[in-house]
């Protein structure tokens, strides 16, 4: 996916003027032709004078509507958030992730408050860097995007990307088929106001990548541009080139955030997730056409039935917004209202705590985490094909997946990819009809019925 590009004109911004245009609903009609620009939706503005100044041009006020919202749509594209614009400091519990299981000491969950008020702080002035460090499912992500998403609603720019997914932009802007110039991509991510630059951490990444972000840390250093990271290991474990610029206490400020152990997560310490249940979930939605609404009310009832006696595998398909995540959560909440075992997680995020056990600090060994996760009573895996692409996570999938496949384990799974976009050693156990039932949700995205933002990675 290529990063889009951001103009003058992309803003909806223009020359400053008055232009003489009546007030909404002042002698004429939504739907008829504007009685000032005559329906070219721009005017020349008037001199101080009073004269009329040709040689410029600005919105009518009967297009600033339009205006406003061609700016927002376009602001959305251009954060590259696509499905973290869920990330918000409304459903971000102030006390972090492990507060509703209590096993958070209070001082700790001060401690969270207290970063939740500086980021709310930054989202509402940004100044300087602001810096999460945590190990992953710590929260550090939701407040990065909780930032940005306050900054959108604003309607001021922000641009939201990975290190190791800025890397890969880079890299194939050098390709003749890119759309945009590798200098032009470099421009854009070096000056935008807010950059949200997620999971700095590099490990063994290639001399050249971090020359690149050095570039780009000096260059928004010296040139003061707000900027707001996360990394999943202590400064001192940080490249020393790329943490130069950290220890400047006085513009870069940074929070360590801790969280609780893997042993006591279920997945669902978001508090939008916590809330999804059957009850709240909209299987009607009258402004869809009659066959949407059944197909809808059809993976309710799925969903019902299995959360009541999971067996074999349930696997929903849809856009981004259909509801197959609300669906997943509502399941997962059931159980666990009945005490009955479940994990949910976000397949991006199942990696990162997989890749986090390798880590010295981690608190539980890779093989002890994969043999609780593959023998979970109840898994369910959401976002199946957003995460990266990589012959390590593809491996660790299909072995976590076949493994479920071969102890006929149950598991939940949602996609927004066709089957035959998943790779063939998982989509095929997907399709058998002894373990699995693949349910394609048809309805649109129930966030204004638009269609999704930002396109699936290929598994």
């Amino acid at each position: 996916m290529a990063l889009t590009s951001m103009s003058r004109a992309d803003m909806g911004t223009s020359s400053k003027g008055n232009a003489p245009s009546p007030s909404t609903g002042e002698g004429w009609d939504e739907g008829e032709t504007c009685p000032v620009c005559k329906g070219a939706g721009f005017v020349h503005p008037a001199l101080d004078s009073g004269k009329t100044d040709f040689s410029r041009v600005v919105p009518c006020r009967c297009s600033k509507g339009e205006l406003k919202k061609k700016k927002t749509e376009y602001l959305e594209r251009y954060s590259n958030l696509g499905s973290l614009s869920q990330l918000t400091f409304d459903n971000l519990s102030p006390r972090g992730k492990a507060a509703p299981r209590c096993d958070q000491s209070e001082e700790s969950q001060r401690h969270f408050a207290q970063i939740c008020e500086a980021a709310k702080a930054f989202a509402d002035s940004p100044s300087g860097w602001l810096v999460f460090l945590g190990p992953s499912g710590s929260g550090k992500t939701h407040l990065a995007c909780a930032i940005a998403n306050h900054r959108l609603d604003r309607g001021e720019p922000v641009l939201y990307i990975g290190a190791a997914d800025l890397l890969d932009h880079l890299r194939s802007a050098f390709s003749p088929a890119s759309d945009t110039t590798y200098d032009e991509l470099f421009e854009q991510v070096k000056n935008v106001p807010l950059l949200v630059l997620d999971d700095l951490t590099l490990g063994s990444a290639t001399v050249w990548a971090r020359e690149k972000l050095e570039q780009l840390l000096h260059h928004r250093f010296n040139t003061r541009l707000a900027t707001v990271m996360t990394a999943d290991v202590p400064i001192e474990k940080i490249d020393e080139r790329l943490r130069g610029h950290l220890v400047d206490n006085e513009f870069c400020h940074i929070w360590t955030i801790e969280a609780a152990s893997l042993e006591s997560q279920t997945g669902l310490e978001l508090e939008l997730l916590r809330n999804m249940t059957f009850d709240n979930f909209d299987h009607k939605r009258l402004e869809l056409p009659a066959e949407q609404r059944q197909n809808l009310r059809q993976a309710y009832n799925l969903a019902v039935e299995f959360a009541r006696s999971p067996e074999g595998w349930l696997i929903f398909q849809g856009v981004n917004g259909c509801g197959k995540t609300h669906l997943a959560a509502a399941i997962a909440n059931r159980r666990r209202a009945e005490d009955k075992p479940v994990f949910f997680v976000v397949v991006a995020d199942l990696l990162d705590h997989l890749r986090s056990t390798f880590s010295p600090d981690s608190k539980i060994s890779y093989d002890e985490f994969s043999e609780k996760l593959k023998g979970t009573p109840l898994l369910i895996l959401d976002d199946f094909g957003e995460q990266s692409a990589t012959p390590w996570a593809q491996e660790k999938l299909y072995q976590l997946i076949n493994y479920r496949y071969n102890a006929r384990l149950p598991m939940v799974v949602t996609t927004c990819l066709s089957l035959d976009e998943i790779e063939t050693r998982i989509s095929s156990r997907m399709v058998d009809p002894r373990i699995s039932l693949v349910f394609n949700i048809r309805a649109p995205d129930y966030r204004g019925n638009v269609k999704p933002t930002r396109q699936p990675k290929r598994y």
